[in-house]
């Protein structure tokens, strides 16, 4: 209910806090970590420690790292990372903003040479942070380079005041109250602004004293790695934001009793109804799934980083490929499945105390921010599509796309389910993921055959595609979550739980994508109908365990900030107590009452000033 200056100063606060607390107690940096996460707001120190400084990591020199590393790590500087501008988000090579070489004083002139070049979107810039990773065009002697990151200085260390040539303000007020508007999103007009050369970040690419363009023989594609790490981390922030709302319209549908009375008798808890388990059992599932995948993601992206150091980039390709559909997927279905809860716990579920509004409002951002989730998919499928041109040569795929390299076999595949419980195999499982996958992106490589230029055929067949990278992305999480259930997972009882959720995750899928996998040939009708009665029968075993299976997530009521997932389940005395705490209950007689309401009932109104 705070203002949006109050709300921000809070943040502030909250943030150096946080900050004091890491440097006094000595946090390690997985501690600082789960910090953030308690933190649960967003501010200028994310985009600091997740891509301004990781960024210099990644793409500056050893003597750029020397020098502007230490400083970011002590926050005696503090960086936003300037890409997005207002004309142009996902399209970087779009991007419109200029840094020319001048070869007389040895910088680069930075300017904004159109309204839609003005950056737009950066948290953190448009009051915090004093430097920027500003990605411009780079021009030299008039020819353009493509875009590269420059270390900008925005403000001044001694007052906080603006530079000469800099104009930067807030773009306004976001989707919900509090929600991102905790974050200092701001624009940025370059007008002719200097720096040195060496502020251009060069260790793929730099430019010489003499103004000569020396690309270093680093693969371009690294440039992702901070994309990369990014993306990864928001898989994570997924499963947290999804399993918090399934913790909470879980534990509020057992609470919840409707209809279902007889002679005087408790009403059902809602909890019990199909219907009400057909919503929330898959989403609990999705949690479950998503935390696995982002598990698994993060050993990938360490093993990664690893290759990098030894100048092995053969993996960089599918972890941008597997960063970015996971990062589609998993925000859609995240964002999508906590509005579900909210619809899931009634009209409590509207309150702002029910605490869903106000996670769906800061979490839905996460489908567009890092990456459009179409524009994504499209990058997927233009990465499936390559390795398809590439079989004919020789190249096997490895990884998350060596099912393809079975090209033959996947096309003959039938599905040899005769049961319901044929479906809770494995092994069926993935193979009919991987048929369906296989067969929906060959059918894409062929349609795009059919085309002169390959850039229409992609325009044409866009829709089809990001639907084939859609059932790749699957098929990475279903497999996954299997993966995991083969490992040791201690406690009693645990893992078969576990294998219920992943039934359910990857049979939901079927259910709900049931044309793919039938126009496909994979499975029958009859096939897909015994799936369906599985999946009935899968939601009657995990009823029993539902709570302790959000329970498990371990959440506090105070970081759960939800009258309705309160953990004794003390729901309607609370609600009923929070109500009283709104302003609006502060006087019997509201204000504006006397000005307008009172000369209406007594008929004055012709002589009131509204």
């Amino acid at each position: 209910m705070l203002a949006r200056k109050e709300l921000f100063k809070a943040s502030l606060r909250k943030s150096t806090h946080a900050w004091k607390m890491i440097q006094d107690l000595r946090f390690t940096k997985e501690e600082a970590k789960e910090l953030r996460i308690f933190i649960d707001e967003f501010s200028f120190m994310d985009v600091h420690w997740e891509m301004f400084l990781p960024a210099i990591k990644a793409q500056g020199t050893d003597e750029q790292q020397k020098q502007w590393v230490p400083l970011a790590n002590k926050m005696k500087i503090i960086g936003c990372y300037a890409q997005t501008e207002l004309g142009h988000g996902s399209n970087v090579r779009g991007l419109e903003t200029t840094a020319t070489f001048d070869p007389k004083t040895d910088e680069f002139v930075l300017n904004s040479p159109t309204l839609s070049s003005t950056k737009w979107w950066p948290g953190g810039l448009a009051k915090i942070a004093t430097h920027a990773l500003a990605h411009a065009r780079l021009i030299i002697d008039d020819k353009d380079y493509g875009v590269h990151a420059f270390l900008v200085q925005l403000r001044s260390l001694d007052d906080h005041l603006t530079l000469p040539g800099i104009t930067i303000h807030d773009i306004g007020m976001k989707f919900g109250s509090g929600a991102y508007n905790t974050m200092d999103n701001g624009s940025l007009i370059f007008d002719h602004v200097r720096i040195p050369r060496n502020q251009m970040l060069m260790r793929l690419a730099k430019v010489t004293r003499e103004g000569k363009y020396v690309p270093s023989g680093v693969p371009m594609q690294l440039s992702y790695g901070i994309m990369v790490y990014v993306r990864q981390k928001i898989v994570f922030d997924a499963s947290i934001a999804l399993s918090r709302a399934v913790c909470i319209a879980a534990r509020y549908s057992a609470v919840r009793r409707q209809f279902g009375s007889q002679n005087g008798s408790p009403e059902t808890q809602v909890i019990d109804y199909k219907t009400q388990q057909a919503r929330l059992f898959p989403l609990l599932a999705s949690a479950y799934a998503i935390r696995f995948v982002s598990e698994w993601l993060n050993s990938f992206y360490l093993d990664l980083l690893q290759r990098l150091d030894a100048k092995d980039f053969s993996t960089l390709p599918e972890a941008h490929s597997c960063t970015s559909g996971l990062k589609s997927i998993t925000t859609t279905v995240a964002a999508d499945g906590i509005e579900e809860c909210r619809k899931l716990c009634g009209g409590q579920g509207y309150l702002t105390s029910s605490g869903l509004p106000e996670l769906f409002s800061v979490y839905v951002s996460a489908c567009t921010y890092e990456g459009d989730n179409v524009v994504l998919l499209l990058q997927v499928a233009r990465q499936l599509m390559k390795i398809i041109s590439q079989l004919n040569s020789g190249n096997k795929p490895g990884g998350t796309t060596a099912y393809l390299g079975r090209a033959e076999q996947l096309k003959q595949y039938r599905s040899n389910v005769l049961r319901a419980e044929d479906w809770l195999k494995p092994n069926v499982l993935v193979e009919a993921f991987e048929a369906r996958a296989a067969r929906m992106t060959f059918a894409c490589a062929q349609n795009l055959s059919k085309f002169n230029n390959s850039d229409d055929g992609f325009q044409e067949l866009s829709v089809d595609l990001t639907e084939a990278a859609i059932a790749h992305c699957q098929l990475i999480v279903v497999s996954k979550f299997i993966e995991k259930l083969q490992q040791d997972i201690p406690g009693k009882g645990v893992k078969e739980q576990l294998g219920v959720l992943c039934s359910i995750y990857a049979l939901f899928l079927v259910h709900k994508h049931l044309g793919d996998f039938l126009s496909t040939g994979v499975i029958t009708p009859e096939q897909g109908s015994l799936a369906n009665e599985q999946l009935r029968s899968l939601y009657s075993q995990v009823r029993p365990n539902a709570i302790a299976l959000v329970d498990a997530f371990d959440y506090t009521d105070y970081f759960l900030g939800s009258v309705l997932g309160r953990y004794d389940g003390n729901v309607y005395p609370k609600l009923y107590e929070e109500a009283w705490k709104d302003p609006l209950n502060d006087t019997v007689i509201p204000d504006g009452f006397h000005q307008y309401v009172e000369p209406l009932l007594k008929q004055q109104y012709h002589n009131a000033r509204l």
